[in-house]
């Protein structure tokens, strides 16, 4: 069968060119030696792999006590430096016994251990785990390494390891379908696959080149690439991580499913997301964030959110929605006496400056790039108006774009500060959500690394997400009014200044970069308000400040960094 098999409906390469060093993985053997390695012997002639993989099982329940002979006395020729773990079925004794003895089991065939890290000669670092997870041991690590379990003990002392150029693993981590198009198309989900959440927790701590593993039946998986949600300051210069994480049918598989794959590691930094890729799957919500959603905040000023009442509507029941609070109960307008005034930064003629309640990033998010307050900022229209168009001023005789313009300076004068006070390492993002049903126009403005708005890792953050959602899908566009998009909208502006000569101030004269995305809203999806926040969240590895409730601050807290900000924005506030 195997020999009837194509080799391009079987085998991959990844980018492949004829100056890389390339690598070779098999999906499990089940002891079909001869036919396995013949194939290996006939690509590597014309292909030269460095070394090659086996995932799962190299040997067999059932195995050929003559092939297992054959290799054992060296006649079955195996052409390069092949690795191979336990799988899901023990070691053969006669394989045992010459590991156990320090004897060569066959040429060019190593045994990586059931736990192990592994230097190649290439210098390709492969951490292995073998077999599935013994429910009957509850603490430790495995006492031997051939039988086909290990334990999360054996789990835990692998994260020690920091970094794998290859984790290579027997079962799979939980929710690697997640964010993933090519798993909905093969219905891929927790009832269909076992898998580990202990793995998908070593594979997000270890970010491996490749994760490579067997599939438990006749099919492949090819997960489209993913990287991580965030990354530490002191960690920018490497680049990004990006995992492929891969699962190969069983050699001569009968549903001829893809059982090998040939790649190469590439050394090059990565610095912007391949295409296709996405968000880490292995991103899990703060506790807090699961049991509270949106619609349960409750309306205040500076909230981040949800400014309909929402949190009014009880599900199965349908009532009467009450008129929008005028500007007397308008927690947006400067009018109303309940206003909390120490949040209030800079005042103009069509609009002023605010900090925002509960902000997403702390006092501490941005201190090593410069920033030693949350930095994130309202920007409000003074009018009391549900939306920037034309319609929505009309009444009161006020000029929409006199608004829009002045919002845009406050804007961009933010922009300035945070790219000046952290030497070029941050840029920012804003965004506006402007619905029918609005009580008062506003924008959210944050801080964000420069290196994520570089890599595109922001305009991925909400394409993403919009996506798994099933929200739509952002398109670049620019505009004033709200008249110029027909319903309502998500809009993103995206910013940056990368840094320039270090002799004019760090910040001045570098490469601006700046993006704007809409998403179009259909009224009839239900609309996460605290969407723009959450995908901020991630980026930001502020997962657990999701919920703006849950990190409020008291009256002197907020205060102090309304001080700090004035302080830092002084010489950009065009209204002193």
């Amino acid at each position: 069968m195997a020999a009837k098999m194509s080799v391009r409906s079987q085998l991959h390469f990844n980018n492949i060119t004829h100056t890389d060093q390339i690598s070779f993985v098999f999906g499990s053997i089940n002891g079909q030696l001869q036919s396995a390695f013949s194939k290996l012997s006939t690509l590597h002639a014309k292909n030269v792999f460095s070394f090659a993989i086996v995932t799962g099982n190299l040997y067999g329940e059932g195995q050929d006590d003559d092939q297992l002979t054959a290799l054992l006395a060296g006649k079955i020729q195996i052409p390069c430096p092949t690795y191979f773990t336990v799988g899901t079925v023990p070691l053969p004794a006669q394989v045992i016994e010459r590991i156990e003895k320090d004897e060569e089991i066959a040429p060019n065939l190593h045994y990586l251990g059931k736990r192990s890290v592994t230097k190649t000669s290439e210098g390709v670092r492969i951490v292995t785990l073998g077999g599935l997870l013994d429910p009957a041991v509850v603490a430790g690590q495995s006492k031997e390494q051939y039988l086909p379990f290990h334990t999360e003990g054996d789990i835990k002392s692998l994260r020690g390891a920091n970094n794998g150029d290859i984790l290579l693993t027997t079962v799979w981590p939980s929710d690697v379908w997640k964010n993933s198009a090519k798993a909905r198309e093969q219905n891929l989900t927790t009832e269909a696959i076992s898998s580990s959440q202990a793995i998908a927790d070593l594979c997000a701590h270890l970010k491996p080149r490749y994760h490579f593993t067997m599939s438990p039946d006749n099919f492949a998986f090819e997960r489209e690439p993913f990287f991580p949600e965030s990354r530490g300051e002191e960690d920018k210069d490497k680049g990004l991580d990006v995992t492929r994480f891969i699962s190969l049918a069983p050699w001569a598989n009968t549903a001829r499913a893809k059982s090998m794959y040939a790649f190469t590691l590439n050394r090059e930094t990565v610095v912007s997301p391949p295409v296709g890729s996405t968000l880490t799957p292995f991103y899990k919500p703060a506790a807090a964030a699961q049991k509270r959603t949106a619609d349960e905040a409750g309306f205040s000023r500076f909230a981040n959110g949800n400014h309909e009442g929402d949190r009014r509507r009880r599900k199965h029941q349908r009532r009467e929605r009450s008129p929008p609070p005028g500007p007397e109960r308008c927690f947006f307008c400067l009018s109303n006496p309940n206003l909390p005034t120490h949040m209030i930064c800079s005042i103009g003629e069509e609009a002023y400056l605010a900090t925002a309640k509960g902000p997403l990033p702390s006092a501490e998010t941005f201190k090593s790039q410069g920033l030693d307050f949350p930095g994130h900022l309202i920007i409000t229209p003074t009018p009391h108006i549900p939306s920037l168009n034309v319609a929505a001023l009309a009444d009161s005789g006020e000029d929409v774009k006199k608004t829009f313009k002045e919002m845009t300076r406050f804007r961009e004068s933010l922009q300035g500060m945070v790219s000046k006070q952290s030497k070029g390492k941050l840029g920012a993002v804003t965004w506006e959500i402007n619905r029918a049903r609005n009580i008062h126009v506003h924008w959210q403005f944050m801080p964000v690394p420069v290196e994520m708005v570089r890599k595109g890792l922001v305009e991925a953050g909400f394409q993403i997400l919009a996506k798994d959602t099933n929200i739509g899908k952002f398109i670049s566009k620019e505009f004033q009014t709200a008249d110029e998009v027909p319903g309502d909208y998500l809009r993103v502006w995206i910013w940056a200044e990368e840094e320039g000569d270090a002799e004019k101030g760090g910040a001045e004269g570098g490469q601006v970069i700046s993006k704007t995305l809409l998403l179009q809203i259909d009224e009839n999806v239900r609309f996460d308000l605290q969407f723009p926040r959450k995908v901020m969240a991630k980026l930001l590895g502020e997962e657990g400040r999701v919920i703006w409730q849950d990190v409020g601050q008291s009256v002197e807290e907020e205060s102090k960094d309304v001080a700090a900000f004035r302080a830092a924005f002084k010489e950009w506030d065009f209204t002193l």
